[in-house]
């Protein structure tokens, strides 16, 4: 037992003198891929929104998700054999249906010769610190490898440092993957922003950006895809977008499709008169089955959400739908409460609408 305690003791000694040799590079220079505006309308790199939104979308209601980071990732290259992460989280979040890897942590990821990406590891949070420092991978071999750092869903950060060891090698990518430009743009609800994914990657934005090795923009807001027309305008500032997919039913009332979403539509139209648009309707969740108030009032949504769609569909042929049937399965295995969805559920939907966006989407630049 003895003999057991010291040798603990000299591996962590050991570790905690390699841990001592990382070096520390800011990630403020890398390049960032998911952000709908410029860094020169936010105060923080990090941030979705321009900070003249952030308090005055109904009564800064976007305050905060406007400051979550979902969506968003980190384009490096290195040969180091160990990386570490170290961010300052603004919120410090904590939810009783979401992991903190999910809502705090990141992702990393790296480019394969093939040129598809695989997961490499998490860094998981500190759930007691605004600040984390995480070993992410170690014990590799010292060659240049290209990575993706996916940020944190339910979470801002507003510093983000990148750890290599020895005399090895941080810089920015050599390869444009995933392309930038002409991004797919998502407007919706938490089911966007990525509740209640286990990790960042799995969120569908971040499943399809790999996928289809394409940026892509999320602007989900949790409780708030109510048809802000200031997100419209935000949606419209984009330059030559690939596609506008419209998944915000869940949180927009018959009231709000009713008299928002053609103005909401136009906005964008008029800045890009030839961008498709996928209108989604909301999923049919398993509760559904049961909740007869709740049932109704999708049943009712979804219904001025298709005469809406269908008006503008008469007059614009670059539109397209999709219906609630087969978003999560048929099993109701696919979500965490009820409504927000977990890995399988993201995936199912991932796979859902790869092969639509494939087929609708303008081609990459």
């Amino acid at each position: 037992m003895k003999k057991f305690i010291i040798f603990i003791f000299s591996a962590i000694s050991a570790f905690s003198a390699f841990a001592g040799d990382i070096v520390w590079h800011s990630a403020d220079s890398l390049p960032l891929l998911g952000k709908a505006v410029d860094d020169a309308v936010t105060s923080g790199r990090y941030q979705r929104i321009p900070d003249s939104l952030l308090n005055t979308v109904r009564g800064g209601m976007l305050a905060g998700l406007g400051r979550n980071s979902a969506g968003m990732a980190v384009r490096f290259a290195s040969d180091s054999p160990q990386i570490n992460v170290k961010w300052h989280s603004i919120f410090k979040t904590l939810m009783n249906h979401q992991t903190p890897t999910g809502t705090r942590g990141l992702d990393l990821y790296t480019l394969l010769p093939d040129g598809t990406w695989t997961f490499v590891n998490s860094a998981r949070p500190d759930v007691n610190s605004y600040n984390t420092e995480a070993y992410v991978i170690g014990n590799m071999n010292p060659e240049m490898r290209e990575y993706l750092l996916y940020l944190p869903l339910y979470d801002g950060i507003d510093s983000l440092y990148i750890g290599t060891v020895g005399d090895a090698v941080l810089k920015s990518p050599s390869l444009e993957l995933p392309s930038v430009g002409r991004q797919i743009v998502f407007y919706g609800t938490s089911l966007l922003q990525g509740g209640c994914a286990n990790r960042p990657g799995m969120a569908h934005t971040n499943i399809l950006t790999r996928r289809l090795n394409r940026e892509v923009i999320n602007l989900g807001f949790s409780g708030n895809g109510q048809l802000d027309l200031e997100i419209a305008q935000v949606m419209a500032a984009i330059p030559d977008p690939a596609l506008i997919v419209l998944e915000c039913v869940p949180n927009a009332s018959v009231e709000q499709i009713s008299t928002l979403l053609i103005p909401f539509y136009e906005i964008i139209r008029k800045a890009h008169p030839d961008v498709p648009f996928l209108f989604i309707e909301d999923p049919i969740f398993p509760h559904l089955r049961f909740d007869k108030e709740a049932a109704a009032r999708v049943k009712a949504k979804n219904e001025i959400w298709k005469k809406r769609y269908e008006q503008l569909a008469a007059k614009d042929p670059n539109l397209h739908y999709l219906a609630a049937d087969h978003i999560l399965g048929l099993d109701n295995e696919a979500t965490v409460d009820g409504l927000h969805f977990t890995d399988l559920g993201f995936m199912r939907y991932s796979d859902l609408l790869e092969p639509i966006i494939r087929r609708i989407a303008k081609p990459a630049k």
